[in-house]
């Protein structure tokens, strides 16, 4: 099609033939004429030189936090023997920005380079592409555009502080005792308990003494100690929440002790508004989730912990909030036999008359404002009422 250029190449040759058809000199019929066969002259060579390339890109990494800045590269290739004139290069990152490069010439099986930096912000699941490829004559009056190359995803994980310490609170459990947590997988080698076999069960798992001396075949029931786990559970109804600050600071303390817990090796599981808990061992889908986590007017809070209670768990429940109200300390309540060491983390500029309730329950409280930072709280309420410790 024809560029700005173009156009007004056009115009100006229709306004010479109609000069032409008012005054009737022959020259300006000539010049009108030559202006509009220069152009559709210039349209039929991008056509017949429509550009064959191959389009790659490098991310400098598919997965970053809130704030920081990644690279992308772009690598175009003429697959042509003819070259290329006059290349416009443009790639979006959706909803982040749109970079755009010029290249005069791109000779026949040539390759050439671009890099762009995008500052990810805020947190959620970003397409990338398709780059977009515009190429013109060389007098820049048509052009021809083609999208081509790959689409790639950008997660940019909610903002993650250090934290240090665990949210162990001492003599609530006896196991809670022990100075460290021990290390245990999912599906390690601990068990406490025997069941009997089911269609399906991994042989490898039975118990053959016991299943010899009963005559039936007997799984051992695997499960994790106690102070190896953990829930942290984010509050994502709206009403908790001063402000989308608010919400967002929350969301990144979530992000933070899901990251501390895993890495010391806690068996953590996420709850963020889904039907069940996921699996915080799966680290890259649980950040997923955090990123793309919204608030949920439909939620009904004590329904989710009532199922998460029959389900069973058990070990340290950190619950993730605004400002704390009724509802979550009935599901402190609710979920208290199953998880005796609760830490309640508050993003909120002001105190929930709430908060007596849950230190009446023996819960140990971090809160901070919407612009403050988790970790120097975590500290502190680490110092005051957890105990500090470390995972081999």
């Amino acid at each position: 099609m024809p560029t700005l250029r173009g156009w007004a190449l056009l115009g100006a040759g229709l306004a010479l033939i109609i000069l032409w058809w008012i005054f009737g000199d022959p020259e300006l019929l000539l010049a009108g004429t030559f202006f509009i066969v220069a152009e559709l002259t210039a349209i039929g060579y991008v056509r017949f030189h429509k550009p064959q390339f191959d389009m790659g890109r490098r991310l400098g990494s598919t997965t970053v936090h809130n704030g920081d800045t990644t690279t992308v590269t772009l690598i175009i290739r003429n697959r042509g023997r003819r070259p290329l004139h006059q290349l416009s290069i443009h790639d979006e990152v959706e909803s982040l920005g749109l970079a755009a490069f010029e290249i005069a010439k791109l000779k026949g099986h040539e390759s050439a380079s671009a890099t762009y930096r995008v500052t990810c912000r805020p947190r959620g699941v970003y397409r990338v592409g398709p780059a977009g490829v515009t190429t013109s004559d060389p007098l820049r009056l048509a052009e021809l555009s083609a999208a081509d190359g790959p689409i790639d995803r950008l997660i940019v994980y909610p903002t993650v502080e250090d934290l240090s310490g665990f949210p162990v609170v001492r003599g609530q459990d006896p196991a809670m005792n022990a100075s460290r947590p021990e290390h245990s997988q999912r599906g390690g080698e601990d068990f406490y308990t025997l069941r009997e076999y089911q269609r399906g069960d991994d042989m490898r798992r039975v118990h053959w003494p016991y299943s010899a001396k009963t005559g039936e075949l007997m799984i051992r029931q695997l499960e994790t100690p106690w102070q190896s786990r953990a829930l942290v559970l984010l509050d994502v109804r709206p009403s908790v929440y001063e402000s989308a600050d608010a919400f967002e600071m929350a969301v990144s303390g979530a992000a933070s002790v899901v990251t501390h817990l895993v890495k010391s090796g806690f068996d953590a599981d996420l709850w963020a508004g889904d039907p069940d808990p996921i699996d915080a061992s799966k680290y890259s889908a649980a950040m997923e989730r955090l990123a793309l986590v919204e608030s949920n007017d439909d939620i009904d809070i004590e329904a989710v912990a009532s199922r998460i209670r029959k389900k069973g768990g058990g070990g340290a429940l950190v619950l993730v909030t605004g400002v704390a109200d009724r509802s979550l300390l009935s599901v402190q309540q609710l979920l208290s036999n199953e998880y005796r060491a609760t830490l309640l983390m508050g993003a909120s500029s002001t105190t929930s008359q709430t908060l007596v309730g849950f230190h009446r329950l023996g819960v140990a409280t971090v809160t901070v404002s919407p612009t403050g930072e988790w970790a120097d709280a975590w500290v502190n309420a680490t110092r005051s009422s957890w105990v500090a410790v470390s995972a081999s």
